[in-house]
């Protein structure tokens, strides 16, 4: 086995919100749009929140044929859409990867179908029916999505789905990062998506009493809560010698990561276990805080965790914060999406050199002294970015990436 390989960024896909692939994401962060409006599309007569931020001109027929998307929920359609990109980004199809062989893997957030679970209890409960679509169970299943990159791009080697809540793509991409980075694997996909906006997961967010009607406003002193939204993201890690032997690209280098439990509260963070895990990530890429010039904060927009992420990143970086920005703003929280969208973000930032605003900012918190770059993206020079996920449950997970 070879041990601490370098792990590579070759490719990158993202359907969300902003747009139906990176180019228009990166084009809605640049200039700093909002993608959140009025939930459309489902019933909305008994909820009582009504933002959400949905992808916009998705249409199956234009992506599949009938007997690939029959055994697909939504989640795994827009994985699908994600990977088309990010493979063809890092010059990779069915034939490389039947090359490369079992040194291939997907892992991605485990992301059950939530569409077709609230077809089949409505079908059952609703309408009293006894038929269920006949491949409602592979189409729910939380790791359709890992399967469906797998069956569409020959992937033989290991293939999981992460199950970590909003952290669970950070983790489905730091295991990705550990199997290349020691020699199990030379390729692998990985990310996360999510397609929950439906009527009762939407309701029972509602239950949490987190979700606002106002906007989402990380880190700003009115911040009323969480808007929800759907988004699918696919990266492809390769081994830095692997890459560079058959010319691919290199987007960015993922240097560490790292990842901790709170082991306490199921909904309120412990800031005590979000400083481990950014000092875990720092250490494991060899760096030191100073070193890092930017931050793609979890931000959610709750009072309580974005005062939670300020004074851990206090006691990581004291007096020297780096600009810390919340891409939830723009993109609402895209749950188990939400780690592979900020990933990319962050890539593309240091692709870029612009640091990500924190739009619907409106006035400074003192309990979050932090230089989010409030509503307006900003010109800078920096060569390393950190990216957060802090889960319910107190699961953590954290990404250190570095300039290609």
């Amino acid at each position: 086995m070879t041990s601490r390989n370098r792990v590579v960024v070759t490719g990158i896909g993202a359907v969300s919100g902003l747009g139906m692939n990176t180019a228009e994401m990166w084009d809605g962060i640049a200039t700093a749009r909002c993608a959140i409006g009025r939930l459309h599309g489902i019933e909305t007569g008994r909820l009582t929140a009504r933002l959400a931020c949905q992808i916009e001109g998705y249409s199956e027929a234009d992506h599949f044929e009938r007997q690939q998307s029959v055994f697909l929920d939504r989640v795994g359609q827009l994985t699908v859409v994600s990977g088309r990109e990010a493979m063809a980004m890092a010059g990779l199809d069915k034939a490389a990867m039947d090359e490369i062989g079992f040194r291939a893997g997907v892992t991605h957030a485990a992301s059950p179908g939530q569409v077709t679970i609230e077809e089949c209890y409505w079908t059952f409960y609703g309408e009293g029916g006894n038929r269920m679509h006949p491949f409602s169970t592979p189409r729910i299943m939380g790791a359709a999505p890992a399967a469906a990159l797998t069956i569409e791009f020959g992937v033989h080697g290991p293939a999981f789905g992460t199950a970590s809540a909003c952290s669970s793509s950070n983790h489905a991409i730091g295991l990705a990062f550990d199997m290349i980075r020691n020699g199990r694997l030379d390729v692998c996909l990985t990310g996360g998506a999510d397609a929950s906006l439906v009527p009762a997961y939407f309701k029972a967010w509602e239950g949490l009493r987190v979700l606002t009607n106002d906007m989402s406003r990380p880190f700003s002193r009115d911040r009323s809560g969480i808007v929800l939204g759907e988004a699918a993201t696919t990266l492809v890690l390769e081994a830095r010698d692997h890459a560079e032997a058959r010319g691919a690209t290199i987007l960015a280098e993922i240097l560490g990561w790292g990842t901790t439990s709170d082991a306490g509260n199921m909904l309120a963070p412990d800031p005590e276990y979000a400083v481990a895990a950014m000092r875990q990530a720092i250490e494991d890429a060899g760096l030191t805080a100073a070193d890092i010039g930017y931050i793609n904060a979890h931000g959610t927009a709750t009072r309580m965790n974005d005062k939670s992420e300020a004074t851990a990143l206090r006691q990581v970086f004291h007096h020297a914060i780096p600009p810390t920005s919340s891409l939830k703003s723009q993109t609402g929280h895209t749950l188990n999406a939400a780690g592979g969208m900020e990933a990319i973000a962050t890539i593309m930032a240091l692709r870029q050199q612009t640091l990500p605003a924190t739009i619907n900012f409106n006035e400074p918190d003192p309990e979050c002294d932090i230089d989010c770059v409030p509503n307006t993206p900003r010109p800078a020079r920096f060569d390393y970015a950190m990216s957060n996920s802090f889960g319910f449950g107190g699961l953590n997970a954290v990404l250190v990436l570095g300039r290609a």
